[in-house]
């Protein structure tokens, strides 16, 4: 099966986003990083890394400077 962990057979689920990691997830977009990468560094799906962008998540949360 795709996507499992070899030894019983459960996925390990994502990292969850945090708080803490959104100032940095900002930075790095408005510098032009591919979110792909951000995400692949996170170890979360692309669209979680969209949806801070497109402010649907942690709007209220401002870049790091």
């Amino acid at each position: 099966m795709t996507g499992t962990k070899s030894g019983g057979g459960r996925r390990e689920p994502s990292y969850r986003i945090k708080p803490t990691d959104v100032p940095i997830i900002k930075k790095r977009i408005a510098i032009g990083d591919f979110l792909n990468r951000i995400a692949a560094d996170y170890d979360v799906n692309p669209g979680r890394i969209s949806e801070i962008k497109k402010g649907r998540k942690f709007a209220h949360i401002q870049a790091a400077r």
